[in-house]
């Protein structure tokens, strides 16, 4: 698992200690069995941004100080210059490019998200979180499964959805995907 992964995992142990949470507790608050939350916490398996998103939520800590492990300070703006935001690869195939990640007090979490075409053509990693989602496509061709419907998007288009309902995607045409992900 590489490095970014093992200090998310390292940031989500140290808030369960302080906390003072058993892991079956935090397990059930995202929604996972305590077997699935402990290979995250040990850094084992990657993360469902939805697990993190859960667990921010929850625990009214920012999704960015999960991720990145920076609390925001900016009350009036927050610029991201192009390509400078946040960066994260979770995955080899997804990278995450926060861009308000300075900002306290969010109401939204916007992302660009890079999703690199799988040669195994392995299906769609499903995952949910609570609130709304908006995927505006910058640039590629993605499938795009949500609550069991399989959408086509291009660039250009857009889905709002509820994210509860379990939903994922990936590049198609053998190409990299882009797009604009914000999480409500």
């Amino acid at each position: 698992m590489n490095g970014q992964i093992k200090e998310i995992a390292m940031r989500l142990r140290g808030l369960r200690d302080m906390l003072n949470l058993s892991v079956d507790e935090i397990a059930t608050s995202c929604r996972v069995s305590a077997e699935e939350y402990e290979d995250y916490e040990s850094g084992k398996s990657d993360i469902p941004i939805g697990v993190l998103e859960n667990i921010s939520k929850k625990y009214n800590i920012g999704l960015t100080a999960l991720l990145f492990g920076d609390e925001p300070h900016m009350k009036s703006f927050y610029l991201t210059r192009a390509g400078q935001g946040t960066a994260m690869e979770r995955t080899r195939a997804y990278k995450y490019q926060a861009l308000a990640s300075g900002f306290t007090g969010r109401k939204a979490d916007p992302f660009i998200v890079t999703i690199e075409p799988d040669a195994d053509e392995k299906p769609i990693h499903l995952n949910s979180h609570s609130g709304q989602e908006m995927n505006y496509v910058l640039e590629g061709k993605m499938l795009l499964s949500v609550g069991g419907h399989e959408l086509t998007l291009n660039e250009g288009d857009s889905l709002y959805f509820d994210a509860t309902l379990p939903h994922g995607m990936k590049a198609l045409e053998g190409k990299t995907v882009k797009f604009l992900a914000v999480i409500l």
